[in-house]
């Protein structure tokens, strides 16, 4: 019979765990201690799955990058959409439910801060930064020529990114959320219109 698999649970336990302490105290305030009360496990676990408090940090991004990508194969993956349809299933998964609460949030936005410090937070954000655009010019190539689809992919990752952040700091995140994301979708309409006319003349 093969043993249950508790590794992956009290992995999840820890990162869930320190989500909630980022929420509640800040990354420079959160710690071993505050993520092992948080999970009702030992502090030991922490060094030992993890190595410690900075590889329980960099695997909470990992599982926040995961869960954007899993956003995006869940509206994609086996579906026949068009080249518009999938770029605006590409904004719906920056801004899911899950990407715009609060311990979303107020993580994404301390590990923006720390990466300018943190070499292995810095690599993981080109990662994030990286897979936005390769999958907006994916689809932007099929809709206009490479010259225009390369800048369309970053001008719309740039609100992607913008809009996101300027949400998140808002005083009515959910409501500025909403706005952002038709905003978004505006966007990218507006210039695959704004390319079919230039076709006409």
């Amino acid at each position: 019979m093969p043993r249950p698999p508790m590794k992956a649970v009290r992995q999840q336990q820890l990162i869930d765990a320190t989500l909630i302490s980022v929420e509640r105290h800040g990354l420079h305030h959160t710690t071993i201690n505050t993520i092992s009360d948080l999970a009702g496990t030992s502090s030991g676990l922490i060094s030992h799955y993890f190595g410690g408090k900075q590889g329980l940090i960099e695997a909470t991004l990992k599982h926040l990058l995961d869960e954007l990508k899993q956003a995006l194969l869940s509206r994609t993956s086996g579906k026949s959409l068009t080249s518009i349809e999938r770029l605006l299933m590409i904004v719906e998964a920056n801004f899911t439910e899950f990407q715009r609460s609060t311990p979303a949030t107020k993580t994404w936005l301390s590990f923006w801060s720390q990466a300018v410090h943190e070499p292995g937070l810095a690599r993981l954000q080109h990662i994030n930064s990286q897979r936005l655009y390769s999958n907006l010019l994916f689809s932007f190539k099929q809709l206009l020529p490479e010259s225009e689809a390369i800048t369309a992919s970053k001008q719309t990752a740039a609100m992607i990114d913008g809009f996101w952040l300027r949400s998140a700091l808002s005083a009515s995140p959910e409501k500025e959320f909403e706005q952002a994301q038709l905003l978004c979708k505006a966007f990218i309409e507006a210039v695959i219109i704004q390319y079919g006319e230039h076709q006409c003349h």
